[in-house]
């Protein structure tokens, strides 16, 4: 974690269910920022949102070829004022609220890494597979407003295979302060050598086995990325949501053979029941 056509039909969607959602008695989420699930309707507390999102995406890092994937959504949550403990999926994680003005949030999670199968086309033949690995996310936001209007955002996500980090700013629509409305946030992403190589590095063993010439990468600017968010309360228990996402690769990943697109993209959507 997608392109302007998600961005639209999310669009379309708010339409269709703003109205409801106004008939409902406001609830304070721990930020009002979409992006950031908040099932709790303003109680501390265990709070519980299942549901299935479905994902239209690039099939690996680089690739020119595209999926559908059906992904369980939701999470377990317990709030105690300002502090939020959660498992979400495959990450364990705490988000705190610190003076109104910043978001912290940790977590524990996996990379699926990436195997050759996730090319029909064989564009990774020859390249092996990579095994799936925990990662440490940390993401700090500062709202630069009273409201979470406007903020600014940094993440950094490290693991056995290097580290990732963006920095950017956001802005939130709608006057809503239950964590629905939508919300957009344009990023700059940097990688070390480690991260890079995994994802477009080619070893010389790989190069023997697959054809593709030796490739080594160094550590830097990655990408400009461009995130829209989407979250609607139907009614009391359901929740629609959804995501567009872009990601334009620099000049030098683009360069790896490995990356047979400039671009990464990814559009989704889904509903959640909240108990």
């Amino acid at each position: 974690m997608k392109k302007f056509t998600g961005v639209l039909l999310v669009m379309a969607l708010q339409g269709v269910f703003f109205q409801p959602a106004l008939a409902q008695e406001e609830k304070t989420a721990l930020v009002p920022l979409p992006s950031v699930d908040d099932f709790s309707r303003g109680d501390d507390g265990w709070s519980f949102g299942l549901g299935l999102g479905i994902e239209y995406e690039t099939a690996y890092e680089g690739s020119d070829e595209f999926g559908v994937e059906v992904q369980p959504a939701g999470a377990v949550q317990w709030r105690n004022g300002d502090d939020v403990f959660y498992f979400a999926g495959e990450a364990l994680g705490w988000r705190g609220l610190r003076s109104d003005t910043w978001l912290f949030d940790v977590a524990v999670g996996f990379d699926e890494g990436r195997e050759e199968g996730d090319s029909d086309d064989g564009h990774l033949d020859g390249l092996g597979d990579q095994d799936e690995g925990a990662e440490l996310v940390v993401q700090v936001r500062r709202t630069l407003d009273d409201d979470w209007r406007n903020h600014l955002v940094g993440r950094v996500v490290t693991g056995g295979d290097g580290t990732l980090g963006l920095f950017g700013v956001g802005h939130r629509f709608g006057n809503q302060y239950d964590g629905s409305g939508s919300e957009i946030n344009l990023v700059a992403v940097f990688h070390d050598s480690e991260y890079a190589n995994k994802g477009f590095g080619i070893t010389a063993e790989q190069s023997a086995a697959s054809g593709l010439p030796v490739t080594q990468m160094s550590g830097g600017f990655r990408s400009i990325g461009l995130n829209y968010n989407y979250r609607q309360n139907i009614n009391e228990n359901w929740q629609i949501f959804g995501e567009a996402l872009y990601e334009h690769f620099s000049s030098d990943v683009q360069d790896s053979p490995i990356a047979r697109s400039d671009y990464e993209a990814e559009v989704g959507i889904g509903f959640i029941y909240i108990f």
